[in-house]
């Protein structure tokens, strides 16, 4: 079975987490420039097939599109253009950053390792794969 992989974009770092190859765990992969990222994913997706990207669809508290929202619309685009048989999904990533500073600050993980921003956004893309994968598909 393909896997299915998310991001959690930001100008900096693109957080991306996957899932086995029965889609059960989601797991953190790696974290990569944005300048880096096209590269990355082809030479992943020649070792292993993937079923769809899912992206972080960054929204405001009232539920409009918050200042990054752009930024990830045109990440996708750039993914659609590259690798258009991969369809595309969009979750609602607000509080994962929240959540995933949460969950390292609960890890038992010293100061200087909770600082690694990193970390934060693999996290969160986990978060939002979670969340994929818990979403009932028809």
């Amino acid at each position: 079975m393909p896997r299915i992989i998310a991001f959690d974009y930001g100008t900096k770092r693109i957080g991306i987490a996957v899932t086995d190859p029965l889609q059960i765990i989601a797991t953190g992969l790696d974290t990569i420039h944005p300048k880096d990222i096209i590269e990355y994913l082809k030479k992943y997706l020649s070792k292993e097939p993937v079923e769809a990207f899912v992206f972080g669809d960054p929204k405001q508290m009232d539920g409009s599109p918050s200042e990054s929202a752009q930024h990830v619309k045109g990440f996708a685009k750039t993914l659609k253009k590259t690798f258009p048989d991969i369809p595309q999904h969009w979750i609602d990533e607000r509080f994962t950053s929240k959540m995933a500073h949460q969950t390292i600050l609960q890890s038992g993980l010293k100061k200087q390792d909770r600082r690694n921003k990193e970390r934060v956004d693999t996290i969160s893309a986990i978060l939002i794969l979670q969340y994929f994968m818990e979403q009932p598909r028809l």
